[in-house]
């Protein structure tokens, strides 16, 4: 019998990535990547027209570009036959929302190019806060069943969020809009021509749980009219993960190359879906998929509130287990905009004569420092706060500095303030009593051996690190492979197919006792900016207002 292939299609923020996996081993043969033409709409639609801060959309015809050039070109890599391919899946960030018709036509695409709210709502639009911090207050005031599986705090970034915001800030565009989508759903749909809900979104994103979503009254009481959303815009029928959603549409394989008829599966979150590439299908092993932002997932034998956790979900991950998530809203961002504009060119310059990026540089000059040498400690909110405080309205934060400073030892700092606050996530899961005893790194980061090893000193875990360039296309291939009958289900295939080596940071007790003495300021810091004051609120209101008045 001739070799059997899947492809797994990964979405990212800026770019979707393929890849074409064998299904005997999980050997990576191919890969493609398309850059999203429009990337992320921040500042301008298309046109030209301004959008307020905390905005973050995207248009769906990128999506469908990348099943047109990168699944093409990962089978071109990969020298395969494409008639040996039996399955596809993919994965997307989330909480990323399609506004819809009835058939799947995006909003933005029938006629309402001018209007923000038709867009895709991508999982970093953070304008949705005050809908947040009404859905929260009033969930706690009713004593809402549902709210501490979300460890007492529903984000910004989710669906019912996003949906309240289209819904008082453009009533015409809520009322056309017929099916409010997970773009993980929504690319599957434009796969398979059917329209599946997966259990991962609905149950992290869309606060589905015990086969219920939030109640009429409840949604009644937020804001009137607003009580149908759930039957009228998001309930639809849920897919289990692995599941097959379906399978590829003539239309679908005219885009890939791929066969026509070959199984599609139930989407996934990006995050989620990188556990059993990592072959993390057991309790106590923690995900962290580092890139531009983190999401932290861990499945667990026993169901437990904890506080801050972006959700728990029977089956969120793997079948038969408790899912957990929780997360950093900001980490390569934070990175990256140092490196953009907090960096004087003559750096720039030495970095170049010596061969290396601006992030090798700084990492490089300041892996020779002792812990604690720079004098900084940094609050890692620069794109707010996803666990455990779960308020978008926060903002990052640099003490210490002096005349002395010097670029790399503020990018210490910040390398240091995101382990910090993965401690912070790590260490509350652990009161709560939901144990953590590995910690896997996926995503681009896990290339930078400083990062990884500061995690692990500061954390005092084992760091793994998944033996995969493309962590979540390798998932999503899995779960392919799985929805094409090669394997029974997802743990069984990730044993053959996942990749992970092992304990390659350990930690060193010495550095970790440094490392206790400025987490002990990063948690005064933590405290008071995040629970005791609300100075980084009113800053936001006082920009948003100021905005507001240069653009009337």
């Amino acid at each position: 019998m001739s070799e059997q292939y899947v492809v797994g299609v990964d979405f990212g923020t800026l770019s979707g990535r393929a890849v074409v996996v064998r299904v005997s081993d999980g050997a990576e043969l191919g890969t493609g990547v398309h850059e999203y033409p429009h990337a992320v709409l921040e500042e301008r639609l298309p046109d030209g027209r301004s959008l307020p801060p905390d905005w973050a959309l995207q248009v769906p015809e990128d999506y469908r570009e990348v099943l047109r050039v990168a699944v093409p070109a990962a089978v071109a890599a990969a020298g395969i036959d494409p008639a040996d391919v039996v399955g596809v899946a993919t994965d997307f960030t989330a909480c990323t929302m399609v506004p819809c018709l009835a058939d799947g036509t995006p909003l933005v695409e029938a006629g309402y190019a001018d209007r923000p709210h038709a867009y895709v709502k991508l999982w970093k639009h953070h304008a949705a806060q005050p809908q947040a911090d009404r859905i929260n207050h009033l969930a706690e005031e009713r004593g809402e069943a549902w709210l501490p599986r979300y460890g007492g705090l529903i984000s910004s970034e989710w669906e019912f969020a996003k949906g309240l915001e289209l819904f008082e800030g453009d009533r015409d565009l809520y009322d056309l809009t017929d099916r409010w989508v997970e773009a993980a759903d929504w690319i599957v749909w434009q796969l398979c021509g059917s329209y599946v809900r997966n259990a991962c979104t609905a149950g992290y994103k869309g606060q589905l749980q015990d086969g219920a979503y939030p109640s009429v009254d409840y949604l009644e009481a937020l804001a009137p009219g607003f009580g149908g959303f759930v039957e009228e815009k998001l309930e639809h029928r849920i897919g289990q993960l692995g599941e097959r959603a379906g399978t590829l549409t003539a239309e679908a394989a005219s885009w890939t190359g791929l066969p026509e008829g070959i199984a599609v599966a139930v989407g996934n979150i990006d995050a989620h879906v990188t556990a059993p590439a990592a072959q993390a299908v057991r309790a106590g092993q923690l995900v962290a998929i580092m890139g531009t932002s983190t999401c932290h997932v861990m499945s667990a034998d026993v169901l437990r509130e904890v506080p801050g956790m972006c959700g728990v979900v029977d089956g969120g991950i793997i079948a038969g287990s408790w899912g957990y998530e929780a997360g950093q809203s900001g980490v390569g961002d934070i990175f990256g905009w140092f490196v953009k504009h907090g960096v004087p060119a003559s750096y720039a310059e030495a970095a170049a004569a010596e061969g290396e990026s601006l992030h090798e540089h700084l990492t490089r000059l300041s892996a020779t420092q002792e812990v604690g040498e720079h004098g900084l400690v940094a609050l890692d909110w620069h794109s707010g706060n996803r666990s455990v405080l779960v308020d978008h309205e926060l903002s990052g934060l640099v003490v210490g500095q002096t005349l002395a400073t010097r670029p790399e030892d503020v990018y210490r700092a910040l390398l240091e303030a995101t382990a910090f606050g993965t401690r912070v996530i790590v260490e509350t899961f652990r009161d709560s009593g939901v144990p953590v005893e590995e910690f896997i790194v996926a995503g681009g980061l896990a290339r930078n051996a400083l990062l990884m090893q500061t995690y692990a000193d500061v954390t005092r875990l084992p760091l793994s690190i998944i033996d995969s360039e493309q962590g979540p296309a390798l998932g999503s291939a899995i779960h392919a492979a799985v929805a094409a009958g090669s394997y029974p289900d997802v743990p069984t295939a990730a044993k053959s197919m996942g990749k992970v080596r092992a304990s390659v940071y350990l930690p060193d007790e010495a550095r970790a006792q440094a490392y206790d003495r400025l987490f002990e300021i990063y948690l005064d810091l933590h405290d008071h900016f995040g629970r005791r004051t609300t100075t980084m609120r009113r800053l936001k209101a006082l920009r948003r207002a100021a905005v507001a008045r240069r653009e009337s």
